[in-house]
């Protein structure tokens, strides 16, 4: 009966711990830097597999650790690959001199006129609720290696279930 019981619970253990290490993982919003897309308390779904096919892309919404050295992930958008040269002024944000469309946005981009350029191997990133965020215009350019994963599902509350936008 104990051998039994190892037999099925020490598999299904190492299988879930894989998972979590490896594929998917849940985790939680804190704050207000993705509003109106996301809000405190709602749970998401991340998935670990694509970025080790592909780099992220251009508004994808990401989970990374804080650049800051807290325990604490943060979720954020991506707005520029490397490479880029980014510019925010005049209420909006500029790629390569070229206005970034941003359909996720209720207001404007805040802060001072500023210009960086994205090194190698990583993205530039910002919240939705750009006057209530801490992103790379405070911390610059994250490395694509202290990405977690890609933020694609939400099933906390039930009534906002479903895709990552």
């Amino acid at each position: 009966m104990v051998r039994d019981i190892f037999g099925t619970i020490v598999p299904a253990v190492i299988i879930a711990l894989l998972i979590h290490l490896f594929v998917a993982q849940a985790t939680r919003v804190y704050g207000q830097s993705m509003e109106p897309n996301l809000h405190e308390n709602q749970r998401l779904v991340i998935e670990k597999v694509s970025y080790r096919l592909h780099g992220p892309r251009r508004g994808d919404v990401v989970v990374l650790h804080d650049p800051a050295g807290s325990s604490e992930l943060l979720i954020k958008r991506v707005v520029a690959l490397a490479g880029e040269r980014v510019m925010v002024g005049q209420g909006r944000v500029y790629i390569d001199r070229v206005a970034l469309g941003e359909p996720y946005l209720t207001q404007e981009t805040t802060g001072p006129d500023r210009t960086w350029t994205v090194p190698p191997l990583s993205v530039f990133v910002m919240g939705d609720n750009r006057g209530a965020s801490r992103d790379s215009r405070t911390f610059g350019a994250v490395r694509i290696s202290d990405i977690v994963g890609h933020a694609v599902f939400r099933y906390w509350p039930l009534n906002r279930f479903g895709p990552v936008e």
